[in-house]
């Protein structure tokens, strides 16, 4: 017996052989993508409290790699990651080298020298490179690579969020305590560039010196540490390893709040964010993670992410193609933090909003009402166009 088909059946059969058609098509289409991480011996701290994940970062690309084989199952891509970790003292060169012949995506969790050795590498050429773990300005300025972007926040958009905030609450009179660490004194002259750029005044900086056991004499020692610094109304901390500032809370001289490495500080991502749906992102990577989100974290997903974003807006894998869309304005990603986010032409860093934040809660989403810019107001924080060194990019 014949089968009669009505215009209805004819019209769903047809969609479906375009469906079928159109994914047979479009599974061809591989992303392969890869991350590569450079180990570090962790500098002894005073405390132990806080232990760095060891997969940090890692974490962040698995879940948005879950995210982006959501949609790419439905388009017909088809994404893979590989995870590699070189060892400290092992041959991190190699292993690109070995990373760039499998793919030419890469997020890299390097020091600022390994991601420029890796983007320097001639198998880098025509690749799309990731910074997912360093803040470092001349990344994006006179160091900057045409094949690095960067999407872990530039260390003078935290400092900026800050400064943004403090000049909002008139807390205009500051001192800084400054750590050890040649990263310490790095974000030291971040801070300051920042507080003149924001018209926040320190009036005093201390280096910190003790090398005493603070978790049994904070209460003795800091007092007396931070008894000659003049009156003020927040204390700044530049102690990006992580070693002491955690100790000098609730222990100075003069009841003031302590900002920058600890207490109110600027985050490219933080726990404690909630709004713009922002704990669903949170909920899914505590549950694949088994702990809470952090900026590097944040940063290897939006990285991630953006591939995803530019591959279903291009139908391309092509590194070329997805960075040429990725650095136009056509390019917008939903990073669940109330604008959309988008790269910076000239230097590949990723725009977003800063989250300041204290221990237990959001104080205020940067940049602030009032901080305008001729472009886009996330050109508030870090490096503007006209003071960027950056020739990579064309200007």
């Amino acid at each position: 017996m014949p089968v009669r088909f009505t215009a209805r059946r004819r019209s769903l059969c047809l969609a479906a052989a375009f469906v079928c058609c159109a994914s047979s098509a479009a599974a061809a289409i591989a992303i392969p993508m890869a991350y590569l991480r450079q180990e570090m011996e962790a500098p002894p701290v005073l405390s132990n409290l806080d232990p760095i994940p060891e997969d940090r970062g890692i974490a962040g690309a698995e879940v948005a790699l879950t995210d982006t084989k959501t949609t790419g199952s439905f388009m017909g891509h088809d994404y893979s990651l590989a995870v590699v970790s070189v060892e400290p003292g092992g041959d991190f060169l190699d292993a690109a080298r070995k990373a760039l012949a499998a793919s030419k995506i890469l997020f890299l969790d390097a020091t600022p020298e390994g991601m420029l050795a890796v983007a320097d590498l001639p198998e880098a050429e025509g690749a799309l490179l990731f910074n997912v773990a360093s803040g470092e300005r001349r990344l994006r300025d006179a160091d900057c690579r045409a094949n690095l972007l960067h999407t872990i926040a530039e260390d003078a958009m935290r400092s900026d969020a800050l400064m943004q905030v403090l000049k909002a609450r008139r807390w205009t009179r500051t001192v800084m305590i400054v750590g050890p660490k040649p990263q310490d004194r790095a974000f030291a002259g971040t801070l300051r560039a920042s507080a003149q750029k924001f018209g926040v005044e320190i009036l005093a900086s201390k280096d910190w010196t003790f090398d005493t056991d603070l978790r049994r004499a904070a209460g003795q020692e800091i007092p007396l540490f931070t008894q000659d610094l003049p009156d003020h109304d927040v204390l700044l901390i530049a102690d990006e390893a992580d070693d002491f500032a955690r100790y000098v809370a609730d222990n100075t001289w003069l009841p003031r709040p302590v900002a920058g490495s600890d207490g109110l500080r600027g985050e490219g991502w933080a726990p404690v964010l909630e709004q713009w749906a922002a704990v669903q992102l949170q909920n899914r990577f505590e549950k694949a993670a088994g702990r809470e989100m952090s900026s590097r974290d944040y940063a290897a997903w939006t990285a991630l992410r953006t591939i995803g974003e530019a591959v279903t807006r291009t139908n391309s894998a092509d590194p070329a193609m997805l960075r040429s869309f990725i650095l136009s304005d056509r390019f917008a990603l939903d990073g669940f933090k109330g604008r959309s986010l988008s790269y910076r032409a000239w230097n590949g860093q990723l725009r977003q909003p800063m989250a300041v934040v204290n221990a237990r809660a959001l104080v205020e989403l940067a940049p602030l009402d009032g901080y305008l810019h001729q472009t886009n107001e996330m050109d508030t924080l870090g490096l503007d166009r006209p003071e960027s060194a950056c020739a990579a990019f064309g200007g």
